[in-house]
């Protein structure tokens, strides 16, 4: 399979601006001249990569899978230029990545060191907000990107004005007491006699939650309501219900009296960055602080959780 790659950025125009008709005027070509050549480009991936709708055109998963690799490649090749075009100059500014929780914790904030030290003239914050604050803080320009989670099987709506490369795709697991009989399929979720436990409505875990229980055709009772991973754990421990969690939010946090199932079905996070669209060339800092964040996670082995 040959594919064009001035073809690919021509199908990444569409991702990123919405339709056709967008991105023909950001790319200063006719529609029609940019539907050709997404037509010679579907005729050389051997699949649809647009749907067309009343509303305009949206990707199709193949061509999700092609656009994120256009993505890739685009950030790779301004990476390489920020590097180039100030490799006599110190990177210098201030750059804030928000995030939630886990990834902060166990992926950002153990190589600020690491970071500082290799850019001792560029400062990076690190911001905890909600999704929705994230976003508002990126349009405002208080924070430059933003890493955010998504339940796999739920939608994961993009507005205009941003990008959204994936970074990390991992697998839920079902967390229960001890000793618990646990299930060996989602249908066998309903025969659990333990309670689910409560959590932010807008967090990937309650989709996932969501998701599982209507697969299983449950309505489960909830109680308590968590917010930290640590707390959740702690509830379990204590016997007082179960919940799934994320790979990355386990590591090194469970304890005595916790068990971790890996049960078929549970589906996985997706965690994301998100950034504004229209970039300058001033953004060097901002690129290499995303770059810094992808090589991080290339580094990251098989996550498992271990017991202290």
């Amino acid at each position: 399979m040959e594919i064009d790659p001035r073809r690919v950025q021509i199908l990444l125009a569409v991702a990123r601006y919405g339709g056709v008709l967008a991105a023909a005027d950001e790319l200063r070509q006719t529609a029609s001249a940019v539907s050709q050549q997404i037509s010679k480009l579907e005729r050389e991936v051997g699949q649809p990569l647009l749907r067309r709708t009343p509303s305009g055109s949206v990707l199709t998963s193949a061509g999700r899978i092609v656009a994120e690799a256009a993505d890739e490649i685009e950030r790779s090749l301004e990476v390489a230029r920020s590097r180039l075009t100030s490799a006599d100059a110190a990177l210098d500014g201030t750059v804030v990545i928000g995030g939630f929780t886990s990834f902060l914790r166990a992926v950002l904030v153990p190589r600020l060191g690491e970071w500082r030290e290799r850019y001792p003239q560029l400062t990076i914050r690190v911001s905890e907000e909600p999704p929705a604050q994230l976003m508002r803080e990126m349009r405002r320009g208080n924070v430059d990107a933003a890493v955010l989670e998504f339940d796999a099987g739920s939608e994961l709506p993009l507005p205009k004005t941003f990008v959204e490369e994936p970074l990390l795709d991992e697998p839920w697991r079902l967390v229960v007491p001890s000793g618990t009989l646990v299930p060996h399929s989602l249908e066998e979720l309903r025969l659990m006699s333990e309670p689910w436990l409560g959590t932010d409505p807008t967090s990937a875990s309650a989709a996932a939650v969501e998701r599982l229980q209507r697969a299983a055709g449950m309505h489960g009772r909830v109680v308590h309501h968590y917010r930290e991973t640590q707390t959740a754990l702690s509830l379990v421990a204590a016997g007082e219900g179960v919940t799934v969690l994320p790979l990355l939010a386990l590591q090194g946090l469970v304890e005595p009296g916790v068990e971790t199932v890996d049960l078929p079905g549970l589906g996985t996070r997706r965690v994301v960055l998100r950034r504004l669209a229209r970039r300058t060339g001033a953004e060097a800092a901002v690129d290499t602080v995303v770059e810094l964040v992808r090589e991080t996670l290339a580094d990251v082995e098989a996550l498992e959780p271990t017991s202290p």
